[in-house]
C-alpha cells in the first residue's frame, strides 16, 4: 500500500510546472506600426521600449531558437503559434570540442530586438529549463508583449508587407504614437557587420578536411554541423579576403545573417575572384547564398514579407548529392531579401532551387560544365529549428571537400562518388597508398 502511494506521489509530482513572473504585475505595453495600426498589451522581459522591423514567424517550437538565431537581429519578432514560453529555457552553455561549439541555442544571446506573443505561458516545464522566457529576456535586456491579437498583427504584415514598428512599455506606453519620420529602419545599417566575428577562431582543429567560414552573422547550428562532420572550421570575418589563404582549406562556407545583403558587396567581390581562380567547393546559406548569387551576376531584392517559420517547401530543380530534382523539400527560413530568377541566368549558373509558394529562388548551382562546385541555398538545411530534410547537404558539400582533397592527393586517383567520402576516409585512403608503394 505504501508502495503503491510512493508511486502515486512520484507520478504526480512530474505534473507540477515551475511558475514563471506574472505578466499581471507587469507594465503597460503598446505595439506601434508606422502604417498607424496601436496593439495594446502587457510587458515581460527588460521595462524598456525600443524600435525595430516588425516580423513574423509561423514556427511552432524552437523559439529560443529563432530568438538567438542572428538573421533575426533589429527585428521585433512576432510569433503566430498563441502560447509562447511553456517549456522555458535551457542553459545555453555546451563545451567546445568535436560535437559542440559552446553552446546550446544559436548564438550566446538574445539576437532579436523584442517579442510579439499572444499568450506568454505563467508555468514552464522541461527536464533542461533553468528560467522562464520572461526572466530570460529581462536578463538580456529584451523586451517583450503579451496579450496581444498575434492574429491580426499577421494579416496586416502579410498585406502591407514587413512593418517598422515601436514597442512601448511603461510611462512611455501613454504617449501619442510616433510619427512616421521617427521609426527607425535597421537595414539602412551593415547588421552583418554587428553580428559577424570581429577576429578569426578555430573548432575542432584536428578535422581531417579545413573548411574556412564567412561569418555573416553564423547560426551556431551550422557550426555544429559541420564540426560533427569531422571538419576542422576556421571562422572568419564577414569582409575578410579569402584569397589571401584559401590555399590552406579544402573548402569554403558562407553563413547566414541579418539585413539587407547590398551591404556585402565587399565580399562578393572577393568571392567573385575565389570562383574564378579556386575550383575547390563553395556552400553558401541564407546571406551566403545571396552573396554567392550577386558575386554570380544576380540582383538581390527585397521581399514583400520575406519568408520565416518551418514550414516552407522548396522544390528541387537539379540533383547534387543527396538533394533528388523533382522532389519537394520542406524547409526552416528566415530571410527578407531574396535572389531575382533571371532568363537567362548567368553563364556557368543554373537554379537549384524554387519556393513552392511564391516562386521565389530558393537555390543556385554551379552548372557541370562549368567545372566548378559551388552551391548556395536560401534555406536552413541545419534546421534549429525546423525539419531535417536536406541536413545531409552538408554531408555532401563536405564529401565533395574530401574528394576533391584526394584528388589532388593522389595522382592516378580517379574521380568518384563523393557522396561515399565519409570522415576519416582521406587518412585512411592514404595509409593505404602509403603501405602500397
Amino acid at each position: 500500500m505504501l508502495a503503491h502511494n510512493l508511486i502515486r506521489f512520484t507520478r504526480l509530482s512530474r505534473g507540477f510546472a515551475t511558475h514563471a513572473s506574472s505578466p499581471s504585475t507587469s507594465l503597460p505595453a503598446v505595439l506601434h506600426l508606422k502604417t498607424g495600426q496601436s496593439f495594446n498589451g502587457r510587458s515581460f522581459g527588460a521595462p524598456q521600449s525600443i524600435w525595430g522591423e516588425t516580423v513574423f514567424s509561423t514556427s511552432i517550437t524552437s523559439y529560443t531558437e529563432s530568438m538567438t538565431d542572428p538573421s533575426y537581429r533589429g527585428q521585433i519578432l512576432v510569433f503566430t503559434t498563441p502560447l509562447i514560453g511553456n517549456y522555458g529555457v535551457p542553459q545555453n552553455k555546451t563545451a567546445v570540442d568535436d560535437k559542440d561549439v559552446g553552446v546550446v541555442l544559436e548564438s550566446e544571446k538574445i539576437q532579436c530586438s523584442a517579442v510579439v506573443v499572444a499568450d506568454l505561458a505563467e508555468k514552464f516545464s522541461h527536464y533542461t529549463a533553468v528560467e522562464s522566457l520572461s526572466a530570460w529576456c529581462a536578463r538580456n535586456g529584451i523586451p517583450g508583449i503579451t496579450g496581444v491579437d498575434t492574429r491580426a498583427i499577421t494579416t496586416l504584415l502579410r498585406d502591407q508587407g514587413t512593418t517598422l514598428g515601436r514597442l512601448a512599455v511603461g510611462n512611455d506606453a501613454s504617449l501619442a504614437s510616433p510619427a512616421a519620420e521617427e521609426y527607425w529602419d535597421p537595414t539602412t545599417e551593415n547588421l552583418v557587420a554587428q553580428a559577424s566575428t570581429k577576429a578569426p577562431y578555430e573548432l575542432n582543429p584536428t578535422g581531417d578536411v579545413k573548411i574556412a567560414v564567412l561569418d555573416f552573422g553564423a547560426k551556431a547550428n551550422i557550426l555544429r554541423s559541420l564540426v560533427r562532420r569531422g571538419a576542422a572550421v576556421t571562422v572568419l570575418p564577414w569582409n575578410y579576403d579569402f584569397n589571401q589563404i584559401r590555399d590552406r582549406f579544402d573548402g569554403l562556407f558562407l553563413s547566414n545573417g541579418p539585413g539587407d545583403p547590398n551591404h556585402c558587396m565587399e565580399a562578393a567581390v572577393h568571392l567573385r575572384r575565389t570562383m574564378q581562380e579556386w575550383d575547390k567547393p563553395i556552400f553558401g546559406i541564407c546571406m551566403g547564398h545571396q552573396v554567392i548569387g550577386m558575386a554570380a551576376g544576380l540582383e538581390a531584392y527585397r521581399m514583400m514579407f520575406g519568408n520565416r517559420g518551418h514550414n516552407q517547401p522548396v522544390l528541387a530543380l537539379a540533383s547534387a548529392g543527396s538533394i533528388k530534382a523533382g522532389r519537394v523539400y520542406v524547409t526552416s527560413q528566415n530571410h527578407q531579401y531574396a535572389l531575382k530568377l533571371e532568363d537567362p541566368f548567368p553563364a556557368g549558373w543554373e537554379p537549384f532551387f524554387i519556393n513552392c509558394n511564391d516562386s521565389s529562388v530558393e537555390g543556385i548551382k554551379s552548372t557541370p560544365e562549368s567545372g566548378k562546385k559551388v552551391w548556395g541555398v536560401q534555406f536552413h538545411p541545419e534546421s534549429a529549428g525546423g525539419p531535417l530534410d536536406t541536413i545531409e547537404m552538408f554531408t555532401d558539400f563536405l564529401a565533395e571537400c574530401r574528394a576533391h582533397k584526394l584528388h589532388l592527393s593522389i595522382p592516378s586517383f580517379q574521380p568518384m562518388d563523393a557522396t561515399k567520402v565519409a570522415p576519416g576516409l582521406t587518412q585512411k585512403i592514404m595509409q593505404g597508398v602509403a603501405v602500397a608503394a
